[in-house]
């Protein structure tokens, strides 16, 4: 079977992260797979702010389970109140992906641009993990604040985020695939 399906087939979410920041050529590569990724009408509608401050992630972790706490939603709530859970598993770099708010397809953009970032870093053999809860905070009235902080532009909207780092530990086996998911019509 070829590398890139491999990879494809190999990739984990990483919920385990070795303390050491990724080499900047690595980060880069990563980079430039989200922004070779394809987008409708090749708009490219997406933002990326890399994160590598250590008390901003953790600043973000804290504030997005405060928000969690006060949730509607049981699990959102549960999240929240978890002291050992960190949105982004304690790792190194998170790299925060915004879309064009007046880009009808620009949620639809970032995930591939985003999936292209994931498959980039297992072919590095680094660990990555896509994280949708942190919109929860940076699209909130409390997370207005990190939005000029992190430089992300105005009038963008945050998507979601990419864990990235070092894998603390490999996971190799895939778990089943649903049956039935595929209709063929020829």
């Amino acid at each position: 079977m070829n590398e890139t399906l491999n990879n494809i087939r190999n990739r984990r979410s990483t919920r385990g992260f070795l303390p050491k920041q990724l080499k900047d050529e690595e980060l880069q590569a990563i980079i430039d797979a989200g922004i070779y990724a394809p987008s409708a009408t090749n708009k490219q509608p997406w933002h990326f702010t890399v994160v590598q401050n250590k008390e901003i992630i953790d600043r973000l972790n804290h504030d997005f389970k405060e928000l969690a706490k006060k949730s509607d939603n049981d699990y959102v709530k549960k999240v929240g109140a978890n002291e050992k859970f960190h949105v982004f598993y304690n790792s190194p770099t998170v790299i925060l992906i915004s879309g064009d708010a007046s880009n009808n397809y620009a949620a639809v953009d970032c995930a591939a641009a985003t999936e292209n970032m994931l498959i980039a870093a297992e072919a590095m053999g680094i660990g990555s993990c896509w994280i949708g809860f942190i919109a929860y905070l940076l699209n909130s009235e409390e997370g207005k604040a990190y939005i000029s902080e992190l430089g992300i532009p105005e009038g963008y909207r945050q998507i979601h985020a990419i864990a990235l780092g070092y894998k603390k530990f490999n996971l190799t086996k895939a778990p089943e695939r649903k049956e039935g998911t595929v209709n063929y019509v020829r």
